[in-house]
């Protein structure tokens, strides 16, 4: 499994300067595999982003690379647009975080017959919870933890990281379409 988050993260877990976190990241990947069964990277290509909405195909390791894409072009609009940053944007934190938002689906989704479900796990803990547990396992510092605890509704009125609250942002611009689509109350260019 190692081998294969490296191919599929590589390009953004690369731009990560930190040799030790980026190392870290892939770790935490191969873990959450290793405890939620997952034995194969195409199975992880079949896992929804999300259990909550018709996610139209949509899969885990596609959200996960949009999300981190996404928080960094959140970050990069800023750098790239303030003439003084109010605050410090550390990009191996965001990218890491954002790699790592949601590795606890590992654990909290099981596929059931030709579909997917919430695992035990997942009824026990949402995957901000699972997913910093599997962070912490393998050594990441709290500001990691912190981008996979907060990353959610569990976050809402938490202390947060800067690189927390992109992730959010860009983690609720991939789902919220859909959510609105699903209702019948997203608007589209047709009509």
């Amino acid at each position: 499994m190692k081998t294969y988050f490296e191919q599929v993260f590589g390009e953004l877990s690369a731009l990560i300067k930190s040799d030790n976190l980026r190392a870290k990241t892939i770790d935490a990947w191969v873990l959450a595999a290793e405890e939620g069964g997952w034995t194969e990277g195409k199975q992880l290509e079949q896992i929804p982003f999300t259990l909550l909405t018709e996610t139209h195909g949509l899969n885990l390791i596609e959200h996960t690379i949009a999300v981190t894409k996404g928080a960094i072009g959140l970050a990069k609009a800023q750098f790239d647009t303030y003439h003084k940053m109010p605050y410090k944007i550390d990009m191996d934190v965001l990218i890491s975080g954002g790699l790592l938002h949601d590795v606890g689906k590992l654990l909290e989704i099981e596929k059931a017959n030709n579909s997917y479900r919430k695992s035990r796990n997942g009824k026990c803990a949402r995957h901000p919870f699972s997913g910093s547990i599997i962070a912490a396992k393998v050594g990441m510092p709290d500001e990691i933890i912190n981008t996979i605890a907060c990353h959610a509704k569990e976050g809402d009125g938490r202390p947060q990281r800067v690189e927390t609250v992109l992730i959010h942002q860009s983690d609720f611009a991939t789902f919220n379409p859909l959510v609105m689509m699903q209702k019948g109350i997203l608007i589209d260019n047709e009509g």
